[in-house]
């Protein structure tokens, strides 16, 4: 049985790595994406299990990647987000996140 699989999309290799960290803990497979286009371009290759996704990112923002995301798949997303505007949260959940 395989373990389930984690795109982890953050800029930072910092945040990458934390989480990266604490779920190959919790016995998952692990990838990581920079930006958002190389979220999409991941998510092409392989589908991952769930998405954690970064609001703040390169190429396109989080929003964008996950209205670009709910048109082609329906992979579990949630934002993983340093932000704590009180908009972001109903931004999240009116674009698809999970």
């Amino acid at each position: 049985m395989s373990m389930p699989e984690i795109l982890v999309v953050d800029d930072d290799p910092g945040v990458v790595e934390l989480l990266g960290m604490y779920l190959k803990k919790g016995e998952f497979t692990v990838r990581s994406a920079e930006s958002g286009p190389a979220c999409l371009e991941a998510v092409e290759k392989r589908r991952p299990d769930l998405i954690l996704l970064d609001i703040m990112l390169p190429g396109m923002d989080g929003y964008e990647v996950l209205r670009t995301l709910r048109d082609r798949h329906n992979v579990p997303t949630i934002f993983v987000s340093a932000r704590d505007d009180e908009v972001d949260p109903i931004l999240g959940l009116e674009f698809g996140a999970d």
